[in-house]
């Protein structure tokens, strides 16, 4: 069995699908890796590392493609790489399928088997797999990083013989992974730090990180967390109410970060245009969600953008990418967890059990169709 590994086509993605530990265990597996000449660089990963650990190095995509069995990558591949992966094969990748029906099709059409690890269930066998989880706690990590070298202020409170320098007030929008990670980095670097969600399970998390929680706390909140842990699309009272709560809280923050998101829909927008202008000169809005449309109404994608009134507004794509050698190990790990289950340990061969639960949650197209649910025709 072949694994190979090629270059991210993304200009944004600084990520890679393997590390030198992934390689040498899926080699462990009795399978041949190989690795795109280049493919780690953007990770600090140099080739000869890759090498060491095994791998056989190819110089371009289409010889690292060729007679693949199985292609591991960050990010689902381009049309012009798809055409070397041979027909049959599989590949595994955050596939972000969502709006993308044409790219759907075309692996469909390719006969391949396509795998999407965003859809991994969130059950205890597959937590090892998680990569929403593995790489929002990179973004919520590196969202206070930026938010404090854009501050240009010192974040804790500090006692000195010229005067106090009072703590940064920071607010957290969004308490998944990466809002959790963001309030435990805040508060590890100084800040006095809040947070909302629309999840009422959220708040003891909250609390027991040592930030205050602030909510609309009505009969909608209480039911306001899919069986899945995701949150739910809130009604427009809601957002109503939510809105006007968080207008004056805003209005007194130093430090705002975003990581609100709803799967397979735009992120929903929770900082208006009023509520940035409340803001300080100097103060920091970080939106995570600005891939997806942003919770800022002013926020642009890949752009540090200040506004008249003198507040940034960061808009940083791919932020886990921010810290790619980091986040590719997790990553690769995810990987590797999912990929093992998929071999046979006798054969060596590609051999998915199909009807296993993390197989039929994660795979969008088979024997060229399309046959993930959430993608089938409406009646």
């Amino acid at each position: 069995m072949r694994i190979a590994i090629p270059s991210e086509t993304d200009p944004n993605e600084t990520r890679v699908a393997a590390t030198p530990e992934t390689v040498k265990k899926l080699i462990g597996l009795g399978v041949e890796i190989f690795v795109q000449t280049g493919a780690g660089k953007t990770s600090g990963i140099p080739d000869s590392e890759f090498e060491a650990a095994g791998a056989k190095l190819a110089s371009g995509a289409f010889e690292t493609l060729a007679d693949a069995d199985l292609v591991l990558s960050v990010r689902r591949p381009s049309p012009s790489v798809l055409g070397g992966i041979k027909k049959g094969g599989a590949i595994i990748s955050i596939m972000d399928p969502y709006g993308a029906d044409a790219a759907l099709k075309e692996m469909a059409d390719a006969r391949l088997n396509a795998f999407a690890m965003e859809f991994m269930p969130r059950i205890t066998r597959a937590q090892v797999m998680d990569v929403l989880s593995s790489q929002a706690n990179i973004a919520g990590y590196r969202a206070v990083v930026d938010a404090a070298a854009e501050y240009g202020r010192a974040l804790p409170m500090m006692m000195t013989a010229a005067g106090t320098v009072p703590a940064a007030k920071i607010f957290i929008m969004g308490v998944g992974v990466a809002g959790l990670q963001a309030i435990a980095t805040a508060r590890r670097m100084g800040g006095i730090v809040t947070a909302t969600d629309v999840r009422p399970a959220t708040k003891e998390q909250v609390e027991s990180l040592g930030a205050k929680f602030l909510a609309v706390e009505d009969e909608e909140f209480a039911q306001a967390q899919t069986a899945g842990g995701y949150a739910k699309e809130m009604s427009k009272e809601y957002q109503a109410k939510q809105a006007a709560l968080t207008a004056s809280h805003i209005a007194k923050q130093d430090i705002v970060i975003t990581t609100a998101l709803i799967p397979g829909r735009a992120a929903p927008k929770l900082i208006s245009a009023d509520m940035v202008k409340s803001m300080r000169p100097g103060s920091v809005i970080v939106d995570l969600a600005v891939e997806r449309g942003g919770n800022c109404d002013l926020a642009k994608p890949g752009e540090i953008f200040v506004t008249d009134n003198g507040v940034k507004i960061v808009g940083h794509l791919n932020m886990p990418g921010r810290l790619a050698a980091t986040s590719s190990s997790l990553y690769a790990r995810n990987l590797y967890a999912f990929v093992e289950t998929l071999i046979n340990k006798e054969t060596k061969a590609f051999a998915p059990n199909w009807d296993d639960e993390l197989v039929k949650a994660t795979l969008l197209t088979k024997d060229g169709a399309i046959v993930h649910p959430n993608f089938q025709p409406k009646a």
